[in-house]
C-alpha cells in the first residue's frame, strides 16, 4: 500500500487582516461555524491557542459520529495556527499572509495525511485501508473549499 503522505491546499482572500483572521481561526471552539464535518471543538482545561495546547473534536457524519484528539504544532499569530491529528496521524493548518490590499489576507487551508496516518489506517483498516484512506481524502479535499467560503462569508460580515 502506498504510504506517501497525501497533501492538499487552497487558498482564499479575504477581507480582513492576518491578525483578525487568526484570533477567529485559533479560537478552536469556532470550528463548528465554518466547518462541514467538525462540529464542535474544546480546549482541555484551562488551554487554549498555543503551541503544545491539545483539544478534542467532534466530527459528524450522516453514517457516523466520532471524536478526535489534537496537539497545536503551530501558533504564530497573524502568520500560521496548525495541529496534528492523535499522535502525529494528520495536520490540518491555516497559513495568513497579507493580501495586495491593505487590510486583506490571503487564507491557504493546509491539510496532510501523514505516513504515520497511512500506516495507522493499513493497520487498523486492513484490506479496507484503500477505501477508508481515499474516504478522508475526499472528505478533505470538498471540505476546505467549502470551509474556506464559511470562514471568508463570517469574518466579512
Amino acid at each position: 500500500m502506498e504510504t506517501a503522505p497525501r497533501t492538499h491546499a487552497a487558498s482564499i482572500l479575504v477581507n480582513a487582516a492576518p491578525e483578525e483572521l487568526y484570533a477567529m481561526l485559533s479560537d478552536v471552539t469556532r470550528t463548528g461555524e465554518w466547518s462541514p464535518i467538525c462540529r464542535e471543538c474544546w480546549w482541555d482545561e484551562g488551554d487554549g491557542p498555543r503551541e503544545g495546547a491539545w483539544f478534542t473534536g467532534r466530527n459528524v457524519l450522516p453514517e457516523r459520529t466520532w471524536e478526535t484528539r489534537s496537539q497545536v504544532v503551530v501558533a504564530e499569530p497573524g502568520r500560521e495556527f496548525a495541529w496534528m491529528v492523535g499522535q502525529g496521524f494528520v495536520r490540518w493548518g491555516y497559513v495568513f499572509e497579507p493580501g495586495e490590499e491593505p487590510g486583506t489576507t490571503r487564507l491557504t487551508e493546509t491539510w496532510e495525511f501523514t505516513t504515520v496516518g497511512l500506516e495507522r489506517f493499513a493497520a487498523r483498516y486492513g484490506d479496507e485501508a484503500p477505501a477508508q484512506i481515499e474516504s478522508r481524502t475526499q472528505q478533505a479535499l470538498e471540505g476546505i473549499p467549502e470551509t474556506l467560503a464559511a470562514i471568508k462569508r463570517i469574518a466579512e460580515s
